[in-house]
């Protein structure tokens, strides 16, 4: 079915579970396509396909796709009875929660087409690996491993296990092979941006995400007599309209595949999560500072709690506080005094009383605060237990 065509040069289609980019007119691609990657100019198309379900759907295809990409890309062809002069993307996100975006200036136009899921596969760039590539094999980077787990291993590769987010940028001018390079580099940093906006979190380190493990992109531009643009950076038009392209394609498929929006990243669960925690730690964490009743109470709301914008903010606020820390831009030796002010901000967040903020203040004074995982969640659950405590006369907090 076609989507839309664009500047008279491309027609976006879907049909199942595969979205097609043809070229009405020649274009210079480069793309990160296991077969026909790296730049050409001598591409028909480009397409972006789902090969599995998102969970639990192995299939022999896999790994088929990591060590014979050809031979993979000659079948999807085949069947969809495409030209195998072309970039592929693989993905596990549904191709009907993809999303197009397109901004134009002047005589220049730059489209979007997004797919993407960040639910369990979202990483930080410098996160540990767990693959090491060896002779066109990927394998484990440390400890045995069975035949059947480094199967595992290569199917996650193929298909974007848990979350991919796959991203083809179409542009109605020439660009010099060099802006071919920088405009990939703009649209990964829209990417990231997004991911921050939402506070995605890494699943394999302390950090917020910059994309998943699994990430594909190819970018088009269309070739023309004109002389070709040079830049593609933040300062160019160019940059400018592949960054708000991409951002809202990202954003626009990250809502429609995981549910993700900003009015649903308002959660203290989303900003501690990355501290190898969940809801039911946290609970605990909380109830055990609380008498029995109050706790019970505070389990049958949490959710309330959880999402009350106030309580997020100040949530929010240590989180990015300790991060501060981590990175070394506040000096260890500021914490106390840190973490006894914001800690008695999250307090008066949760009961609503602003004025108890220099008690809560006093009570965290002696406390031993540290950077540490499991001791900030600790924290945060203290703080939220104190101001929990005094929301309702009734309550008491057991030190």
């Amino acid at each position: 079915m076609l989507l839309e065509t664009f500047y008279n040069g491309i027609e976006v289609h879907r049909n199942e579970k595969i979205i097609v980019v043809r070229f009405l007119a020649p274009h210079r691609v480069i793309s990160t396509c296991r077969a026909n990657g790296g730049l050409r100019d001598d591409l028909d198309l480009i397409f972006n396909h789902q090969s599995c379900e998102p969970t639990g759907h192995t299939r022999k295809s896999h790994t088929m796709a990591v060590h014979e990409p050809r031979v993979y890309l000659r079948q999807i062809c085949s069947q969809h009875e495409f030209s195998e002069n072309c970039a592929s993307l693989g993905t596990a996100a549904n191709m009907n929660c993809a999303a197009v975006e397109s901004e134009i200036f002047r005589d220049l136009e730059v489209v979007a087409i997004c797919t993407g899921g960040v639910e369990t596969n979202a990483g930080r760039a410098g996160d540990p690996a767990s693959v090491c590539e060896e002779s066109g094999r990927f394998m484990p980077v440390s400890g045995t491993i069975s035949q059947s787990e480094k199967e595992k291993c290569v199917a996650a590769e193929a298909r974007g296990d848990g979350g991919t987010i796959n991203i083809i940028v179409c542009i109605n001018r020439k660009l010099t092979p060099g802006a071919m390079v920088r405009s990939v580099m703009t649209a990964t940093e829209a990417k990231t941006a997004v991911l921050q906006e939402l506070n995605v979190n890494s699943r394999y380190s302390q950090g917020l995400a910059t994309g998943t493990g699994t990430d594909q992109i190819a970018v088009a531009s269309v070739l023309t007599g004109e002389p070709p643009l040079t830049s593609a950076g933040k300062h160019s038009k160019l940059g400018e309209l592949i960054g708000l392209t991409v951002k809202k394609a990202v954003a626009g498929t990250l809502s429609l595949q995981n549910g993700m929006s900003p009015q649903s990243r308002c959660s203290t669960m989303v900003h501690i999560e990355r501290f190898s925690t969940d809801t039911q730690a946290v609970e605990v964490g909380i109830r055990k500072y609380l008498a029995t009743d109050s706790g019970e109470l505070l389990s049958r709301n949490f959710e309330c709690i959880d999402r009350d914008p106030i309580t997020v903010a100040a949530v929010a606020a240590l989180v990015h506080l300790r991060d501060k820390l981590c990175w070394q831009i506040l000096p260890e030796s500021c914490v106390p005094e840190i973490f006894s002010t914001y800690g008695a901000h999250l307090a008066a967040a949760v009961s609503g009383k602003y004025e108890r903020f220099m008690s809560y203040k006093g009570r965290l004074n002696d406390r031993r605060f540290s950077l540490e995982d499991t001791a900030f969640v600790d924290f945060i659950c203290f703080c939220m237990a104190m101001g929990f405590e005094e929301k309702w006369e009734t309550m008491r907090l057991r030190e």
